[in-house]
């Protein structure tokens, strides 16, 4: 097990975020959770959770909020926000500021993006490339040198019930999976080194529920080495004709 504690969840007054939240508390971790709003947060948030004042759009706002800590759970997204440009300002964007806001620390990393990150003809790509921004935030942590881990969860609690849980790659499923059972994997990937530079698609549903999470990890293959896509992704996204802003944003992350 990786020595941390200290666990920056960008994204924890979210639906999901409150269980990742909860499950790191029991996991014997010191969440700090990062928010707009302290009022809200602590209304949501377990007692004592810690609590850091920062806006994922605003990237002065982020030094304090990184200083101390050991990983970084991103389990944010743009969902309340109807504008077209949310996806790049913030499921992108906020990847991109957090990474600059460490400079040239490289804490552990989970990110949860989505099924259908690759399917760039699904309808969640139509208005603003939400699907095309959340596949870019992945590249930028590939590419950042971070130990990382990278989560595309199903339809969230949808499907079948159940705390059992399967893993795909190539992104070409597509099934539900439970926000508490979600919040958790998240954590386990943080804390196991068997799922160390891996990206792969998570699903749950009835059956017995899933403990030996070294085992679950361990049926998903390693992405490339230094690789901007996930292993058995479709490259449908080329690099050389991205927006100058993320060629940018990659040649910015590396680390040395």
């Amino acid at each position: 097990m990786p020595d941390i504690d200290r666990v920056l969840v960008v994204g924890a007054t979210g639906r999901t975020g409150r269980h990742v939240v909860e499950t790191a508390t029991r996991r014997g971790l010191t969440p700090v959770a990062l928010a707009r709003d302290e009022d809200r947060a602590r209304a949501v948030l377990p007692p004592r959770t810690e609590i850091v004042v920062g806006d994922l759009t605003a990237p002065d706002t982020l030094t304090e909020a990184v200083r101390d800590i050991d990983a970084v759970i991103f389990v944010h997204g743009s969902d309340d926000d109807s504008r077209p440009e949310s996806f790049e300002r913030i499921d992108y964007g906020g990847v991109a500021n957090i990474l600059t806001a460490l400079g040239n620390r490289r804490p552990r990393i989970v990110l949860q993006t989505t099924i259908f990150v690759t399917r760039r003809d699904h309808y969640f790509n139509d208005g603003g490339h939400a699907l095309d921004w959340k596949r870019r935030s992945e590249r930028l942590v590939r590419l950042s040198g971070a130990p990382y881990t990278i989560v595309r969860p199903g339809w969230l609690d949808a499907g079948p019930s159940g705390d059992h849980l399967r893993i795909e790659q190539g992104d070409t499923g597509e099934d539900g999976i439970g926000r508490a059972v979600l919040g958790t994997l998240l954590v386990e990937a943080l804390l196991d080194d068997a799922a160390l530079g891996k990206t792969f698609e998570v699903f749950s549903g009835p059956g017995p529920a899933t403990e030996d999470f070294t085992a679950l990890f361990q049926g998903a293959r390693p992405d490339a080495l230094a690789s901007a896509d996930a292993v058995r992704d479709t490259a449908n996204l080329p690099l050389d004709e991205e927006p100058a802003r993320v060629r940018d944003d990659l040649a910015h992350v590396r680390t040395p």
